[in-house]
């Protein structure tokens, strides 16, 4: 009992520690949000911390239809929905052979495939955009594909690696004395049991390629191309905007990755429990 009474004011204390840290987390949001349904003269007259008047959504339309954001969300859908599909498959395979086949070198490997996270984007840009060019790749989605599928196997390799390492070794002895093949253990027994920790792959790899904003503002040249942060900052930085617009315009390129972490969200957490009983 007594251990029961000193620990509430602890966990009070911390509930209380993480309330405030999600409020201040959210904070940001609930500004930008409440900021991209006022009307400019609103905005003037009463300041960004108040409530708006009334919903106001000619900022949202106006910037959806001046940079054709539809066309935008397409491309920024595309690019990052294939890199995460290609750089989770990449990396299963990779780690399959480092973790659970046990390839020699496999500590330089995977020292490598370390560094290769390390490296920033800046030493890249200069080769790559040279490579691009020499084959025909500049200016595509494809090339933006192709890099960021290395650029997140790396990180992917690099995690499912140590989880393959210690993958149980009776699963995979009696999935061969069953008589399965490396491909069907693979395919049939290691990435079932290991599926939260690929949706959360999955999952990252798409975000993180979502938000990227630095190789395509130098990789896609062309308006029809461009992602949503390209476009974002590149209509931001010729000034056209007021501040109610820059708000609309932070809320429609936040808000589609949003929406994709919270759908998964649920999937992680029910992979997690599958994991568990498992």
């Amino acid at each position: 009992m007594a251990r029961r009474r000193g620990g509430r004011p602890t966990r009070a204390v911390v509930l209380g520690a993480l309330t405030v840290a999600v409020l201040l987390m959210l904070a940001p949001f609930a500004l930008v949000a409440l900021n991209a349904v006022k009307s400019p003269a609103d905005y003037a007259a009463r300041g960004p911390m108040a409530l708006p008047q009334r919903l106001h959504l000619a900022g949202i339309v106006d910037f959806w239809f001046r940079v054709d954001f539809g066309e935008k969300l397409v491309n920024s859908f595309v690019v990052s929905a294939s890199v995460a599909v290609l750089a989770v498959l990449v990396s299963i395979l990779n780690a399959y052979a480092l973790g659970v086949g046990r390839v020699r070198g496999r500590t330089l490997l995977l020292i490598f495939f370390l560094l290769a996270n390390l490296l920033p984007q800046e030493a890249l840009v200069y080769p790559l955009y040279h490579l691009a060019k020499q084959v025909g790749l500049y200016d595509s989605r494809l090339a933006l594909i192709i890099i960021f599928t290395a650029i997140q196997s790396a990180f992917g390799t690099y995690l499912l690696s140590s989880v393959y390492a210690v993958f149980p070794r009776e699963l995979l002895e009696a999935a061969a004395l069953d008589g399965a093949g490396r491909w069907r253990v693979l395919w049939r027994v290691v990435v079932p049991v290991t599926r939260p920790t690929v949706s959360v792959l999955f999952t990252f790899f798409f975000i993180w390629t979502w938000n990227e904003f630095f190789l395509p503002l130098v990789f896609l040249i062309s308006n029809d191309k461009q992602t949503v942060p390209v476009a974002l900052g590149v209509l931001q930085g010729d000034r056209l905007m007021d501040a109610t617009t820059t708000s609309a315009s932070a809320l429609l390129g936040v808000a589609p990755a949003v929406v994709f972490f919270l759908i998964f969200q649920r999937t992680l957490t029910r992979g997690a429990l599958a994991g568990a009983l498992k």
